[in-house]
């Protein structure tokens, strides 16, 4: 079953359960989905990939939210935030380990011989898909950073 199709049988389920926070998130992320789908055009549904994508940058946005109703004085807000964010997470791939990364940047730079700040591109491309979905790109790029400087 695809993740599209998973995600269609829980909005229904939702919906019979009449459980609105789940629905409401559900709603949103599907009316994502078909947003980016009128984008790629010629009647293309998105991959598990895409849609995962998707996701992500929705509980990205998210916790910028949070960051910005919790500096407000806005807990109640705040709160409704992580209630949504976490139904999100529970359809992203398990997220990988610091330790997993460091051990994927070491990889990466093995394989692709990068070295120095030059070398940053071409291994970023290398661990783009091996993270993607299960890694802030934000976290990834700072430790890749790190790892090109001392090497």
């Amino acid at each position: 079953m695809s993740l599209r199709e998973t995600l269609l049988d829980h909005q229904k389920e939702s919906l019979k359960s009449r459980d609105s926070l789940r629905l409401s998130v559900l709603r949103l992320l599907l009316s994502q989905v078909k947003n980016r789908e009128i984008e790629k055009g010629k009647g293309e549904i998105l991959t598990d990939e895409e849609i995962i994508e998707t996701i992500s940058s929705m509980v990205r946005k998210m916790d910028e939210s949070i960051q910005g109703f919790t500096a407000g004085g806005r807990t109640d807000l705040a709160d409704k935030e992580r209630a949504e964010q976490e139904i999100l997470r529970a359809y992203l791939p398990e997220p990988l380990s610091e330790e997993a990364v460091d051990r994927l940047i070491k990889e990466g730079i093995a394989a692709t011989g990068a070295s120095g700040p030059k070398g940053m591109g071409a291994l970023m491309q290398w661990l783009s898909p091996r993270t993607k979905g299960r890694a802030d790109n934000r976290i990834v790029s700072q430790k890749v950073k790190a790892a090109l400087e001392n090497s």
